[in-house]
């Protein structure tokens, strides 16, 4: 009975633990850089998007689809760093075990 309470009090520290992971997670942003920095995507923890910068000389109505291309690319070089802060942070509260794959921590 002794482990079953020990293995309780562990889950509780592990859950506590993940809420505190979380809540730095949210906080955290990460910057995507795209075209030599001219386009920058800021995400959050959660994989929100919380800012875009364009860089003017962007603006000119003959390049709307290069523009497109560098704000997807943007978004998926943040949305790449999010992903390894993510996986860093789970590997320390885990202490390395892998997370099953389908995993959402959010």
């Amino acid at each position: 009975m002794k482990n079953f309470m020990d293995m309780m009090k562990q889950a509780q520290q592990l859950q506590g633990k993940m809420q505190d992971m979380q809540a730095e997670m949210e906080a955290m942003t990460c910057e995507g850089r795209a075209g030599a920095g001219m386009v920058t995507v800021t995400l959050n923890g959660k994989g929100e998007m919380k800012g875009v910068a364009i860089d003017p000389s962007m603006l000119k109505p003959e390049e709307v689809e290069i523009l497109e291309d560098l704000i997807i690319t943007a978004h998926a070089d943040a949305k790449l760093k999010v992903e390894e802060a993510m996986k860093e942070k789970m590997a320390s509260l885990t202490g390395g075990l892998p997370i099953p794959p389908g995993f959402k921590l959010f």
